[in-house]
């Protein structure tokens, strides 16, 4: 459940200002968001041989060490800040498991490219079936909100819709990867949407 944002601003300055409680609430905001961009990448480079959970966790670590440093006054720069730390983490993650030993500054830096390219994917590809991403956007409140609404969803519901949507599988290749019919995961991606939507939009009481 994320926090209103007049509360995450809150949260976040008391943050900024070196507050261990207040530290912990704000990355625990966005374990989400950096997971499923972590997910993104991993299964891109690494064919799922790294856990995300283990990544993001790496990243907490890095930003518990490293918070007194940043010098942002904004959400919006503090989540550009985390996905750095995640393009640090994932970069020593392929090193590690593609045998690249020296330290790349360019890897980390295409990693942070593809972080960023990855958010914008997430705001196209995941908004209403029924209205453009920009109209889904500026009724939600961010990406953060997204991920933590797709963590919300039963595990096959949101595998099918980052297949299909974020990483362009056809169904058939989705099909093959889950031993599972066309038909029946075109089924899926269809009421994972549904679902999707009506988190997004829940019905007025």
């Amino acid at each position: 459940m994320t926090e209103s944002q007049e509360e995450l601003e809150r949260i976040f300055k008391l943050a900024h200002d070196g507050d261990r409680e207040a530290i912990g609430q704000i990355l625990e905001n966005y374990r989400s968001y950096l997971k499923l961009l972590a997910r993104i990448q991993i299964g891109l480079r690494l064919q799922a041989k790294v856990d995300p959970d283990d990544v993001v966790q790496e990243v907490f670590l890095d930003a518990n060490r490293q918070i007194m440093h940043f010098r942002g006054e904004s959400l919006d720069a503090f989540t550009a800040w985390l996905r750095k730390l995640l393009a640090g983490q994932l970069a020593q993650v392929i090193r590690r498991y593609c045998g690249t030993e020296a330290r790349d500054v360019r890897l980390e830096r295409s990693i942070e490219q593809d972080l960023d390219s990855s958010s914008a994917r997430l705001a196209q590809g995941l908004a209403s079936p029924t209205s453009s991403p920009s109209e889904s956007f500026r009724r939600r409140e961010d990406l953060v909100d997204l991920a933590h609404m797709l963590e919300q969803l039963p595990a096959d519901y949101r595998s099918v819709i980052l297949m299909r949507q974020i990483d362009g599988l056809s169904f058939v290749d989705i099909s093959m990867r889950l031993d599972r019919s066309q038909d029946s995961v075109q089924k899926l991606w269809v009421r994972g949407l549904q679902a999707l939507k009506a988190l997004m939009d829940p019905p007025a009481k």
